[in-house]
């Protein structure tokens, strides 16, 4: 079966990215203006309070936000995030994104990232806008 144009191009950041690779970062479901990433929060991602360190849930959403947007096949870049964290996140935790397109132009598009637990509790949630470069990736 041939691959999607946004599985082909996931792949290609996917296998280059060592933070992501890091993180143990699974791929649930890739897709333009879609990413479903599910990981395991492992103790050296704990903070002094023993829970997870804000830039776990972070680097978690600005994945999906790289993965959904560049899914399109435009190569697009983060110009502002923010995130709200809403519950602690503890170890053994399975977090998970859900990603909205809210706007998409182009030049820009923007993005919901919800973040839940393995109980569907929502632990966080981050906002990004993209710039959407006229280059096309090569995959």
């Amino acid at each position: 079966m041939e691959k999607s144009l946004a599985n082909k191009v996931v792949d290609k950041m996917y296998n280059n990215d060592p933070f992501s690779l890091w993180l143990g970062i699974k791929r649930m479901e890739d897709g333009a203006g879609k990413s479903i990433l599910q990981m395991v929060v492992r103790k050296e991602m704990l903070n002094g309070f023993g829970i997870a360190h804000g830039g776990i849930t972070y680097s978690l959403a600005d994945s999906a936000l790289a993965f959904a947007s560049n899914g399109h096949g435009k190569m697009s870049v983060s110009i502002e995030t923010s995130i709200s964290h809403l519950t602690q996140v503890k170890e053994g935790d399975i977090l998970t994104t859900h990603v909205e397109e809210l706007n998409l132009s182009n030049k820009i598009g923007t993005y919901l990232i919800t973040i839940v637990n393995q109980i569907n509790e929502k632990v966080a949630i981050f906002k990004g806008t993209v710039y959407r470069t006229a280059k096309d990736w090569d995959v």
